[in-house]
């Protein structure tokens, strides 16, 4: 569903933009409904613990590229949330190297909530929301973008504090800040 979503918001076709929304929201929730069905049935696997967000990653950089591509967003955001997204993969392939598994966390699901909430107000505002659509003298699309930032730095300090403990890395050292465990300088 990436190419798609990314040829209907980036080709000037009449309309491009609802059926991107329509395949973004689409993609979303097939997901979740997939999860959620996955861990009802009991059928969750490490596989599919790290294709899972992996899917969510490529489709949420896919959006941030082409919405950077358009002009509706700054460069500087999408490289933050895309850093983080590598960020937090490069951390679950060590633990999976391990076979520790670093599942989604509460934090990363509000995390990805905010992202295709964000996303999603991002692809109708230059055709649906032309009126200001403002809270407070700022555009809501302002908000749902720092509401994203916000959460997507917290959830990902948050999956490192999770991994660095189940991958037993200390996170300050003791007396004096040694970062190995038990070791005094």
């Amino acid at each position: 569903m990436v190419p798609v979503l990314m040829v209907f918001l980036l080709a000037d076709i009449p309309g491009g933009d609802i059926v991107a929304l329509a395949v973004f929201v689409v993609a979303g929730a097939s997901d979740w409904l997939d999860g959620y069905l996955a861990r009802r049935r009991h059928q969750t696997s490490i596989m599919g613990a790290f294709l899972d967000p992996l899917a969510d990653k490529l489709l949420v950089t896919a959006a941030l590229v082409s919405l950077v591509e358009l002009g509706e967003l700054s460069a500087w955001v999408a490289m933050v949330v895309i850093a983080r997204e590598l960020a937090v993969t490069g951390l679950r392939m060590v633990a999976a190297a391990r076979s520790i598994v670093i599942s989604a966390s509460g934090w990363g699901k509000i995390k990805t909530g905010s992202q295709m909430a964000a996303i999603a107000a991002l692809i109708v505002e230059p055709r649906w929301l032309q009126q200001e659509w403002t809270l407070g003298g700022q555009k809501v699309t302002w908000y749902l973008v720092v509401i994203m930032l916000i959460l997507t730095v917290v959830s990902g300090f948050h999956y490192f504090a999770r991994a660095f403990r189940r991958l037993g890395v200390p996170l300050l050292g003791r007396g004096g800040g040694s970062v190995e465990e038990g070791k005094e300088e």
